[in-house]
């Protein structure tokens, strides 16, 4: 049964419908149904191990680029299943982009290259570069810090600049979706914060699913939390609500033992 997060909410178009995910002989996640609340922020939670990084990259087909990785289920946006024979993988990244936990810009590029790479590389027409840099920088919260200077390296700025740069570069090909993997665990408590205000503004506009271990950042940016577990076989979804009610009366005994740092 697909897990509704909570209703009347407008759907985001994006969910999973009994998926599962292999390593070899290995299964890590069993039977994930879920749901994607429209323009709000989604935080997979749980201890290590129990499949939310492997769920993540389910949802924009991350998970095939693992040599012996395999799925089950059906992963659904707009209605559509993007494993489906035929359907390119490439372009179902454009639409759910991703941000992954240590910030990733070309070194070797410019700021103002990095930004504009992913258009570059998906073969999209650039015909007003001025406004993209602006626009992208802007929502990412960097364009300020950088709007002086967008010829230097990328591998020039800060940790958390980078990853903003990082955010900015997604942003630039107008994903539907943003999925974060721990996008603030290699960053010092100012840019976290820092991060955290860019994902918060960016959930007004599009829809975000995001990683994290840290019980304080999910009740300050998400919205809506999905809690998964393991009990030694593979990782599966326990509950998904409302953020407040997770970390105030969730349905599941495990669920107020984790959050309340019981374990994990």
């Amino acid at each position: 049964m697909t897990t509704t997060i909570e209703e009347p909410v407008q759907f985001a178009g994006l969910e999973t419908v009994g998926a599962h995910a292999w390593f070899g002989n290995h299964h890590a996640l069993a039977g994930v149904s879920l749901k994607f609340p429209a323009r709000s922020v989604t935080g997979l939670i749980g201890p290590s191990g129990c499949g939310k990084s492997t769920y993540l990259r389910l949802l924009n087909r991350m998970h095939e680029f693992i040599p012996g990785a395999a799925m089950a289920g059906e992963v659904r946006l707009h209605g559509s299943d993007i494993y489906a024979q035929g359907v390119d993988a490439a372009s179902i990244r454009l639409k759910v982009g991703m941000v992954f936990q240590k910030p990733n810009p070309f070194p070797a590029m410019t700021i103002a290259e990095n930004v504009l790479s992913g258009l570059k590389l998906a073969h999209i027409k650039i015909e007003n570069p001025d406004d993209i840099l602006e626009r992208c920088l802007t929502q990412a919260g960097l364009w300020k810090e950088v709007k002086d200077r967008l010829g230097n390296a990328g591998g020039s700025l800060s940790g958390g600049q980078q990853q903003r740069l990082c955010i900015a570069r997604s942003l630039a090909v107008e994903p539907e979706v943003l999925l974060m993997d721990e996008p603030c665990s290699a960053l010092d408590p100012g840019s976290t914060l820092r991060i955290e205000e860019t994902i918060k503004d960016l959930a007004q506009r599009i829809t975000i699913v995001i990683v994290t271990h840290n019980m304080q950042q999910a009740s300050r940016v998400s919205d809506y939390c999905a809690f998964f577990l393991t009990d030694g076989g593979p990782g599966y979804l326990v509950e998904a609500d409302v953020t407040r009610k997770m970390f105030t009366s969730p349905k599941d005994e495990r669920t107020a033992d984790y959050v309340q740092g019981k374990f994990g």
